[in-house]
């Protein structure tokens, strides 16, 4: 019975948080931004806010859960998130992936689905921020070497979804590309999270009955010249280090722990 009850509970306070941020979401689009807007007339001075906002929103939403014992996390080697310029890749076992991430990288960019720009929760936020929309086809590449060359830190998640629930990490080619054509620093982050929490498949009120914990490890820069040196186009560069970053992120994840 006290399993089941720490279980409700924490369904309880998970849905709360989620209710909580939707509801923001919207007031956010109605009256801050549009405040902001009317008081700062330079359009990057308005995304750099707005993402300073969302950064902050998702720290206090990290909090909420840790407070009320939803989960607990580790972040190791967070002083290297701390540059300009980074594409950071990581794996992707959890919904709350993007939340912990968007928190602690400062005023990060990310690539957003299109549906969000639809999405009444999330499409004044998303909009204010000037994140990259997927659905710009050819001029997506563009966009994510473009905001890298400006010095802002662009995360990616190179699987493109949250891992499938059997733990296989199937990484696209598209994040490589983006390594290879704008020369830029590979960030790799490692994510794991114990138990299971908010998986692909699984209804978000299907949680544990204890405590999640989550552990993020910056690691050192991946050489990408290293890695794809002497390769003879920029295709076949992409591929050399996407096979690269697909090793790496099943051999690391599967190895490292909680210590």
């Amino acid at each position: 019975m006290s399993e089941q009850l720490a279980r409700l509970r924490r369904v309880f306070f998970v849905g709360l948080a989620f209710a909580v941020f939707g509801v923001g979401g919207i007031g956010i689009r109605i009256i801050l931004f549009p405040l902001v807007h009317l008081c700062v007339r330079n359009p990057q001075t308005c995304s750099a806010l707005a993402r300073d906002f969302i950064g902050w929103s998702f720290r206090c939403l990290v909090g909420f859960l840790r407070a009320f014992g939803v989960l607990d996390y580790k972040i190791v080697g967070a002083e290297k998130l701390e540059r300009r310029g980074l594409l950071i890749l990581a794996n992707h076992p959890t919904l709350l992936d993007i939340v912990f991430l968007m928190a602690f990288v400062r005023r990060a960019d990310c690539i957003v689905k299109s549906g969000l720009w639809r999405n009444p929760f999330m499409r004044g936020p998303v909009k204010a921020a000037g994140y990259i929309r997927n659905d710009h086809g050819v001029g997506l590449l563009d966009a994510c070497i473009a905001a890298i060359g400006r010095g802002e830190n662009l995360v990616i998640f190179p699987e493109g979804t949250r891992t499938s629930s059997d733990g296989a990490i199937k990484l696209k080619r598209g994040a490589a590309h983006i390594a290879v054509r704008s020369a830029c620093r590979v960030t790799p982050v490692l994510i794991r999270c114990a138990p299971p929490m908010l998986v692909k498949g699984n209804r978000w009120w299907r949680l544990p009955s204890k405590r999640v914990r989550y552990r993020f490890e910056v690691r050192d820069d991946i050489d990408v010249h290293g890695v794809v040196g002497g390769a003879d186009s920029k295709a076949l560069a992409a591929r050399r280090l996407t096979d690269h970053l697909q090793v790496f992120f099943k051999k690391e994840t599967e190895r490292h722990g909680f210590a």
